[in-house]
């Protein structure tokens, strides 16, 4: 299965965010290549917002493009063989932690928003950090930090705020 037809499956089970969720499927439809950053009219994008529901935090990048703090994620790559490794592989190379877990029931959240890029349509993961997880920044950040569930709204913005929320309402 390609990674488009996974995507396609991915988004028909996906119950909430309906009008996203058809644009989502309805670019696909029109895009072969929708899913690849070569695509110019936009593309899937995959992320993951790294948690520690122990500790009540959560891993957030500052990204070094966009010097705005959000959840791990980018563009999809030929390895990458589901959305949801995708969003795992992007949430393992930005947090530097290895041994993440994607919380169970596929994504957590749909959220398209324009970069330099082009359109993003993000599907959005959470994952679990393990016991004692140590981060490390990459090339991509220009700082990575936890932060509390409660301080979430003042350094990043609604769609961040948004995906916390329904990630924690989903552990």
């Amino acid at each position: 299965m390609s990674l488009h037809d996974d995507a396609v499956l991915v988004l028909k089970s996906y119950e909430d965010q309906e009008e996203l969720r058809q644009t989502y499927l309805d670019h696909l439809a029109v895009h072969p290549d929708g899913m690849w950053k070569a695509c110019r009219d936009g593309h899937i994008t995959a992320s993951a917002l790294v948690i520690d529901p122990e500790h009540g935090r959560v891993l957030l990048t500052l990204h070094k493009k966009l010097r705005m703090w959000l959840q791990m994620g980018g563009h999809c790559e030929p390895v990458d063989e589901t959305l949801a490794a995708a969003a795992l592989r992007e949430g393992t190379e930005e947090s530097g932690i290895a041994g993440l877990t994607l919380l169970p029931g596929g994504p957590v959240r749909l959220d398209r928003h324009h970069t330099p890029c082009a359109w993003h349509l993000d599907v959005q993961y959470a994952a679990l950090a393990p016991a004692g997880a140590v981060a490390a920044i990459s090339d991509e950040s220009l700082d990575l930090r936890w932060f509390a569930y409660d301080e979430v709204a003042g350094v990043a913005d609604e769609s961040v705020v948004r995906l916390v929320e329904a990630t924690r309402a989903r552990l």
